[in-house]
């Protein structure tokens, strides 16, 4: 069994929340080798050092801190990553966690410095960036994924071979949310999550279209999102809310409604589920997914708990720290599993091409990562690129007040909007 050595790029809430603590799990499996967190300054990176619950859960792990933690924090420095890049051993594993705009920079460095990718959705905010990386990670023979970690959610996971094998008829009608806390405003978000970068249904949205064309497999041609604008604590003005409305290939429609507006002393977390009504000739089918409440309630005698009310949902399934038979907490929930089989991804990869030639090694790694392209289940630029064409289409929507914009697949893909009349 082989080690990677990690790169994450990007020291905020996702990184906290998700990645590190996975990451830290996968090096205690024997997995993971040394681990290092780049950020724009040095002060995330001191939060993730002194996190108490990431302390807790993994007793004597540590990170290498670029900036070092002695850095004052109003020192700046965007280009560090690069040079943590540079230090990096060929086709090790870089995750990119930094806002949307970032990502098709930072993944494309990557790929030049000739290593695994796994970036935060969405991947890229236009069709033909997403297809650039697809075409140098091939060149290359580097795997590239996209953390849409509801691919890994056990639900999803039944419902697309239940839709695939026929058993709801074909979907024609269905809504979605994903409402995130109120408390997201008062984040590093309102340095970056203005009008003219990025929106909700963009960044919180896309993971219901992503899991509709995952479950279905049909594909959308054409959307409409209005937002609703709003200063964050800091003054600058962003989408707080949005509304879109996805035209699929076969004529179904889907509403998608995200914000970062769920009452902090609400009882679940956010506010999220999907719910698609499908015709089947005699009869109709339906898939309901609802899920910020998954049974499990709590009653805390304080406010002062990892989530911060009295009365909370507690669902295990996206990510939890739990006991385990060894010192510390281990994570749990398809959150975790999602980044494990990303990473195990690139280590079957090399651990099936060790003492091959260049030559052979590269061809077996095209044909390994185009076998992951084809199966679906983890997403690539390959087998997730709609999500780009609807991001791109939806940006272009918003920032016209709603028009429809309409996606095109063929001569080639594309997005525009709709002619009027």
């Amino acid at each position: 069994m082989q080690t990677t050595d990690v790169l994450i790029v990007g020291g905020g809430m996702i990184t906290h929340d998700l990645l590190l603590p996975s990451v830290y799990h996968l090096r205690r499996l024997g997995r993971v080798g040394k681990i290092a967190i780049s950020a724009l300054n040095s002060a995330p990176l001191r939060a993730l050092r002194d996190s108490r619950e990431i302390n807790e859960a993994f007793p004597g792990l540590s990170f290498e801190a670029l900036p070092p933690l002695t850095d004052p924090p109003e020192r700046m420095q965007p280009e560090l990553f690069k040079q943590a890049l540079a230090r990096l051993a060929p086709r090790q594993a870089v995750i990119v966690a930094v806002p949307d705009a970032f990502h098709y920079d930072v993944v494309r460095d990557c790929l030049l410095h000739d290593q695994h990718v796994l970036c935060v959705k969405p991947l890229v905010l236009r069709h033909a960036q997403s297809l650039e990386i697809e075409n140098l990670a091939r060149e290359r023979g580097l795997y590239v994924g996209v953390e849409y970690h509801k691919r890994f959610d056990r639900r999803a996971l039944l419902a697309r071979r239940h839709y695939r094998a026929g058993k709801f008829g074909a979907f024609v009608m269905g809504e979605a949310k994903l409402i995130e806390p109120y408390y997201y405003r008062h984040s590093n978000f309102q340095n970056w999550f203005t009008c003219d970068k990025t929106d909700p249904f963009v960044y919180v949205g896309c993971h219901y279209v992503d899991l509709v064309w995952f479950i279905t497999g049909i594909k959308p041609v054409g959307i409409s999102v209005s937002g609703v604008e709003g200063r964050f604590p800091n003054g600058k003005q962003g989408y707080l809310w949005a509304n879109g409305r996805v035209r699929y290939e076969n004529g179904a429609l889907l509403t998608v409604t995200a914000g970062l507006g769920y009452p902090d002393a609400a009882g679940g977390s956010n506010d999220q589920g999907l719910l698609l009504y499908c015709e089947g000739g005699q009869r109709n089918g339906m898939i309901q997914h609802i899920d910020n409440d998954r049974g499990v309630r709590y009653a805390f005698l304080d406010a002062d708990n990892e989530d911060g009310t009295r009365y909370r949902y507690v669902s295990p399934d996206f990510f939890r720290l739990v006991p385990w038979e060894q010192p510390g907490l281990r994570p749990i929930g398809y959150g975790y599993e999602s980044v494990a089989a990303n990473i195990e991804t690139m280590l079957r990869i090399e651990e099936a091409t060790a003492g091959m030639t260049p030559s052979q090694a590269l061809t077996r790694r095209r044909e390994l990562v185009r076998e992951v392209d084809d199966q679906g289940i983890l997403a690539t630029p390959a087998n997730s690129a709609i999500n780009e064409l609807v991001v791109e289409a939806a940006r272009l929507s918003i920032l016209n007040d709603g028009a429809w914009a309409d996606i095109r697949y063929s001569p080639k893909p594309a997005v525009a909007l709709r002619a009027t009349p």
